[in-house]
């Protein structure tokens, strides 16, 4: 008796249900990207990741000058300098008229232990990861809250919420766990505003420069493997499905939010 209630029930149900289309809140299609560290690296990546989703317009910041073409603008720019980064955003709204997501993804990493690591290296670290990040999210809400909204993702580190062993990097870890709790403060400043800020926490991921630095140590990746609980590091491709998310209306009620990608490294 209850199953055929049932059967009888559910096609009135889905009759009446709205109909929530996921996938196509994915697309990229008509918005317009920035991507800081664009050139090389996870920021390249996202940049590709973006392209492969229909996107319509992207600028690919650097301090370096990325080629550009119909697609893709190439801006220089150094984002520990806030005249730098306003430069950067005034070029792309006068090329494109508007910003729809903003990844800031510019970031340095060295390994010195906390005695030895140079005081003027320590200032540099900060200004590129922590203020850059700060300077890139501010400049991008003041473009986006007079057009109703938009996507801001900061690039953290899992390194935001463990610390990284046998490599010395305090500052480092320090600067992402910074990153990590500025996207929440602004999330929850600029909520309202129709401006979302998330953060994504990338684990080991076998970027080229990556590669080329255990090509020459063996050992350290096979400890950082052991101590992924999948085993393996991260490929960039890894994180493309996360940034698109995060970029695109499939996390439109989502903000003040950590993804954390780094194959379980933070359960243990």
């Amino acid at each position: 008796m209850a199953s055929r209630l049932l059967s009888r029930t559910l096609p009135d149900v889905a009759a009446k249900a709205k109909v929530v289309k996921t996938l196509p809140d994915f697309s990229m299609a008509n918005k317009v990207c920035m991507i800081t560290g664009a050139a090389r690296g996870l920021g390249n990546e996202f940049c590709r990741a973006f392209i492969h989703q229909e996107l319509a317009k992207a600028a690919c910041v650097d301090s370096e000058m990325v080629p550009s073409d119909y697609r893709i603008m190439g801006v220089g720019c150094d984002v520990s300098s806030e005249l730098s980064v306003q430069q950067a955003f005034r070029r792309v709204m006068d090329t494109y008229g508007r910003i729809d997501s903003v990844v800031a993804s510019a970031g340095i990493v060295e390994n010195y232990s906390a005695f030895d690591y140079p005081s003027d290296r320590i200032k540099r670290l900060y200004d590129i990861n922590v203020h850059g990040a700060f300077f890139t999210a501010r400049e991008a809400a003041r473009n986006m809250i007079p057009q109703g909204g938009g996507s801001i993702v900061l690039i953290a580190s899992m390194s935001a919420n463990i610390i990284n062993i046998p490599q010395p990097q305090t500052p480092y870890n320090a600067s992402k766990a910074a990153v990590k709790h500025m996207a929440a403060s602004l999330a929850v400043e600029w909520a309202k505003t129709g401006v979302r800020v998330n953060c994504l926490s990338p684990g080991y991921m076998l970027t080229k420069l990556t590669r080329t630095i255990l090509a020459h140590d063996q050992e350290l990746k096979k400890t950082w493997e052991s101590l992924t609980p999948m085993g393996r590091m991260g490929e960039p491709e890894d994180l493309a499905g996360a940034i698109v998310f995060l970029a695109s209306d499939a996390s439109r009620f989502m903000t003040g939010s950590e993804i954390r990608v780094d194959g379980g490294y933070c359960a243990i």
